[in-house]
């Protein structure tokens, strides 16, 4: 089984504590973060799926090499972009849709071009193999954050 896909089945089993939180933990909800890691999945295989491969400009930065050497995201050191940010709790059907979508998605990784890439604002373009290691480490912080909320 595809490790991504494996997550997914993690988030999947969070599903029915969507309305849980912890304010030591996070503001948001465990359904936040769920929805947050969908968008974030979804919005990067599109953007994927439509880019040019002759455009990656593949550049090394700092904050790429810690995460990706250390497969960790530091707590509360970014804020993701508004677009992978829920507007408001989606509600367990709207999840189960997201997740679908999602594990359609994941899918599709394999068929794409080495160089078929996505920009990251802080990382920048990460080519498929970057992508689905970033996808990885974004989706396991995530089930992190709520594991640590459901304790």
């Amino acid at each position: 089984m595809n490790p991504l896909h494996h997550l997914l089945l993690q988030l999947e089993n969070h599903i029915p504590n969507l309305e849980k939180t912890n304010p030591n933990v996070s503001i948001s909800t465990v359904g936040w973060q769920i929805d947050h890691c969908l968008l974030v999945i979804n919005g990067i295989i599109s953007q994927l799926e439509i880019s040019n491969p002759t455009a990656f400009q593949p550049k090394w930065n700092f904050p790429k090499f810690m995460v990706f050497t250390t497969g960790k995201i530091p707590r509360g050191k970014a804020k993701a972009p508004k677009v992978v940010m829920p507007i408001q709790v989606a509600t367990q059907n709207e999840l189960k849709a997201k997740l679908e979508v999602a594990k359609n998605n994941v899918l599709k990784l394999d068929s794409f071009s080495e160089n078929q890439f996505f920009n990251h604002p802080f990382f920048k373009d990460l080519n498929v193999k970057q992508t689905k290691r970033f996808l990885m480490i974004h989706t396991k912080h995530h089930l992190k954050i709520i594991e640590d909320i459901l304790k």
